[in-house]
């Protein structure tokens, strides 16, 4: 949303309140600053091991407060997170329109991605604006019953954010100079695999799959593995033993700019992650999807992006023909984007602003 909230801010006539979860502080508080956005409202509904129930009641009721506080004439929520569904019912009560980025997505399967398949049609029924990603997106909206007329296709705001990224601060010299200071691995000779696990629904067994699955890559010479290792127990508990491996580097999350940097640098991503999906082809990395589904089909179309689930055999398999076959490999990088050509944060204002002009005549 920082693309979308700092376009907003420019726009004349409008009045931009922003709020943020507090979920994960660390983590917001580095984009928050990389884009120059202040929160004007945290929940603060962080808990340790807090179930989905209580962060769902927990947002819901802050939400409550805050719109009741403001009254806006809409409220907009992104993608498919808890706090977007919470956000939205929490609205809804208030009888507060909402618009959804990011809308339409799909896997058709209640558990996967789990719990974010719920929240996001959750939050899609509730809206009244969808901001579709993609034709695909609108087309799946559509089949649910949704008039076409309240749908409107944007493209992404991930690729506003990234091209805002590669154009503005990484394209500065001494930006890449001192990234390079910090992150000297990535200059390696070897070709680097940068790895990002912590889905929910891969919990457990599929955690351990994965695991063998870098182990046995890292054997490889010519391979080195760099894991940005999710800072949830689980996922630090379930990765922890890769860190005896010579050729493997769990490092701590990275900041935007620094993951932005990491997969420019990479030779190909392996990932559970929907926003790498989008990302990555932009900037021509192929990226193996450790997910049995994906909400995001059309990079898998395109042909930059497979899945290969969380199966062992499968995702070495899949990974050994990207690093012996450069046919495999040059397949995926020449692939345009699907998602958007950076302009998603413009269409959607136009469309609001449309929406407040009709409102007041």
């Amino acid at each position: 949303m920082a693309p979308l909230i700092r376009r907003l801010q420019a726009t004349p006539d409008l009045t931009v309140v922003v709020c943020s979860s507090g979920q994960h502080r660390e983590m917001i508080k580095q984009v928050f600053d990389l884009f120059s956005i202040q929160p004007d409202e945290d929940l603060a509904v962080m808990r340790a091991d807090q179930k989905l129930s209580q962060l769902t009641a927990n947002v819901v009721t802050g939400m409550e407060a805050i719109v009741a506080k403001y009254r806006p004439d809409r409220v907009l929520v992104h993608g498919d997170t808890t706090t977007t569904m919470a956000t939205a019912l929490a609205a809804y009560y208030q009888k507060i329109p909402v618009g959804h980025v990011e809308a339409g997505l799909r896997t058709g399967n209640i558990y996967a991605p789990w719990p974010e398949e719920i929240n996001r049609r959750i939050a899609d029924t509730i809206s009244d604006r969808l901001y579709a990603p993609t034709t695909s997106a609108r087309d799946n909206l559509v089949a649910e019953g949704v008039a076409p007329a309240n749908i409107i296709v944007t493209g992404n705001t991930v690729i506003d954010a990234l091209f805002d990224i590669v154009r503005g601060p990484l394209a500065q010299p001494n930006t890449q100079r001192e990234l390079h200071e910090r992150f000297p691995f990535f200059d390696s000779d070897k070709k680097t695999i940068l790895v990002t696990c912590h889905r929910r629904e891969s919990y457990g067994g599929g955690f351990r799959d994965v695991c063998a699955a870098l182990a046995e890559l890292a054997a490889r010479p010519d391979v080195q593995i760099v894991f940005p290792v999710h800072r949830n127990p689980n996922v630090r508990a379930a990765f922890s033993l890769l860190g005896d491996l010579p050729n493997v580097k769990l490092i701590e999350p990275l900041d935007y700019l620094d993951f932005v940097y990491a997969q420019s640098k990479s030779y190909f991503i392996l990932t559970d992650s929907g926003g790498v999906q989008e990302e990555a082809p932009s900037l021509g990395k192929p990226v193996l999807v450790m997910r049995a589904v994906t909400e995001r089909p059309e990079a898998v179309a395109a042909g930059t992006v497979k899945l290969v689930g969380t199966d062992t055999r499968a995702i070495v398999a899949t990974a050994m023909r990207l690093i012996e076959n450069a046919d495999d490999y040059d397949a995926m990088t020449a692939v345009h984007n699907p998602y958007g050509d950076g302009k998603a944060s413009e269409r959607i204002i136009v469309s609001l602003l449309q929406d407040f002009d009709h409102a007041r005549r």
